[in-house]
């Protein structure tokens, strides 16, 4: 999308693209809609994979691959959000260290 054609060329300016204009992005619900969207889908990967590890461990019909998969699966999209959650934190310490 954007390249740079010699070392001598004027820095450009960011613009969003069309299809994210400012009113777009508060008709989406904005940083906090998806963040707590992002909660819930891993909250819902979290309680898949708890069902499927007890529907295996009660003698259910489980595919042990397909369990140890929602296991992994659950717990990277937590470690992810972990991440996130440190990152808004370490933002949040920045700005709150700003001095006036």
């Amino acid at each position: 999308m954007y390249s740079v054609n010699s070392a001598t060329s004027a820095p450009r300016a960011f613009t969003l693209p069309s299809t994210l204009s400012s009113t777009k992005l508060q008709e989406s619900g904005g940083f906090r809609d998806a963040l707590l969207k992002s909660i819930d889908e891993v909250n819902s990967m979290q309680q898949q994979a708890d069902q499927a590890v007890e529907n295996m461990l009660t003698g259910g019909d489980a595919d042990p691959a397909a369990v140890l998969t929602a296991v992994q699966k659950a717990d990277l999209a937590f470690r992810m959000l972990m991440q996130m959650r440190n990152k808004v934190m370490q933002a949040y310490q920045e700005v709150k260290d700003i001095r006036i």
